[in-house]
């Protein structure tokens, strides 16, 4: 009998990619794929471990699933991921629900994991992160057909006191661009059109492999890959943000005049204890000269709230700074105390309510900016790639150059036939918090 495998991500988008290969390593092994875990003899369950929402998560699902063996059809539980890259032991001992573990660095072995498992050996495949993925891997897409994730590098040498990607995904290392650029255009044949190119810190992006920063380089060369209409950057770290990478978005119209550059927070004494780069002198030194060569940039920044050591007066000038800068969109994590991270020694650690209250005030600041930012764009017209049709409201939905996939807001289109996968004109006639709606012009 062919096995039959579902693969379940939890977690960011390199998750979701590394997810995509192992489907693709599953498929040609001759084992078939199933959506849906109750279908399924055989779950992988991609994990996320970088805070402890994400970890409890992770924990339940991997429990929920296990149930399927008393309720369906599952025989070998496998957990990969970033929980399985730090607590491999913890995982084995406590949990005998798994029947296979496997790391960031050795996802590319998961047919064997799952071989072992389903002969009862409990393998443990866990070892140093050093695996980058290579275009010749075979990849199953589990986003639209019109849109995908391209890692252009793995691993992080930052080493923010808070965090603790190094532990899980290792030293940063990046691709090759000849590498990368043939995934693209593989993606591109597969009818592709927008591609975001992500990393721990994109902006470091070649230093590595080559003499300095290719990010700029990296950025021309995909947008000129047949097929490929938008170019779509995360993750950019402000410390390597050059001005030559703020003139190749500005220059080159397939690149979206879109920045995500998670900032953390304001105030500079916590900076300076997250061993973050610069201080908020430069940060608006920064967003100052994207947004002068870049008018109409959209950006998207995230913070950290209750950091050890966050006084009241600090956080009230980070609310000052939010409604100041004003940020197209804008992500609140309240500080998650890490074991084997630099902060989690740090003294005056804040209550877990006191983080809370601080989160859902700052983003009901930023919810009145995000209005006022969205009026801008009524009476224009704008690109849109349309993504769905939603029957019962008999409109179709998509995305501006300015929103990315899942994270931000939608465009709703009525008035005119559109289709799926395609660019569409649109003349926005209303605006709300996060989306916009028009009409589709033929």
């Amino acid at each position: 009998m062919v096995e039959k495998v579902s693969v379940v991500t939890l977690g960011c988008e390199k998750n979701l990619v590394d997810s995509e290969i192992m489907s693709g390593l599953v498929h040609q092994r001759g084992f078939k794929l199933v959506e849906k875990p109750e279908d399924a003899t055989v779950v992988i369950v991609n994990t996320c471990g970088f805070i402890d929402a994400a970890k409890e998560e992770s924990v339940n699902t991997i429990l929920n699933l296990a149930e399927l063996k008393e309720t369906a059809r599952l025989k070998a539980l496998i957990v990969s991921g970033c929980l399985t890259q730090r607590y491999k032991k913890e995982l084995m001992d406590e949990m005998p629900e798994i029947d296979g573990i496997v790391g960031t660095g050795d996802f590319f072995r998961i047919n064997d994991i799952i071989d072992e498992a389903l002969r009862g050996a409990k393998p443990v495949y866990v070892g140093n992160p050093v695996f980058n993925y290579e275009e010749a891997m075979p990849r199953i897409l589990s986003t639209a057909r019109h849109t995908a994730f391209v890692k252009i590098a793995e691993g992080c040498d930052n080493a923010c006191t808070f965090c603790s990607i190094p532990i899980m995904r290792g030293k940063f290392r990046s691709r090759s661009i000849e590498s990368i650029l043939a995934e693209v255009d593989n993606l591109a044949k597969q009818g592709v059109k927008e591609v975001s190119l992500i990393a721990q810190d994109s902006t470091n992006y070649g230093t590595d492999l080559y003499e300095g920063f290719r990010l700029p380089e990296l950025l021309n060369r995909v947008s000129e890959v047949p097929g490929i209409e938008w170019v779509r950057l995360h993750y950019a770290y402000p410390g390597f943000f050059t001005d030559e990478l703020i003139e190749t978005i500005a220059a080159n119209p397939k690149v979206c005049d879109y920045i995500d550059m998670p900032l953390q927070h304001s105030e500079d004494a916590i900076l300076k204890r997250m061993r973050r780069p610069g201080r908020q002198r430069d940060v608006r030194e920064l967003v100052g000269k994207i947004r002068s060569r870049i008018p109409d940039v959209a950006l998207r920044t995230s913070m950290i709230v209750g950091f050890p050591g966050e006084t009241e007066e600090e956080f009230e000038r980070l609310c000052e700074f939010v409604r100041e800068i004003k940020f197209d969109r804008l992500g609140v994590f309240t500080y998650s105390q890490e074991e084997d991270t630099p902060a989690n020694r740090l003294p005056n650690q804040v209550p877990d309510e006191v983080k809370q209250f601080r989160a859902n005030t700052l983003m009901e600041i930023q919810r009145e900016v995000a209005k006022e930012n969205a009026a801008k764009y009524v009476g224009r017209t704008m690109d849109v790639l349309v993504e769905r049709y939603d029957g019962r409201s008999d409109v179709y939905i998509g995305r501006s150059q300015y929103d990315a996939p899942e994270v931000d807001g939608e465009v709703f289109i009525t008035n005119c036939p559109v289709e799926i996968g395609q660019m569409s004109k649109v003349r926005i006639t209303h605006a709300y918090e996060y989306d916009l709606s028009g009409e589709g012009i033929a």
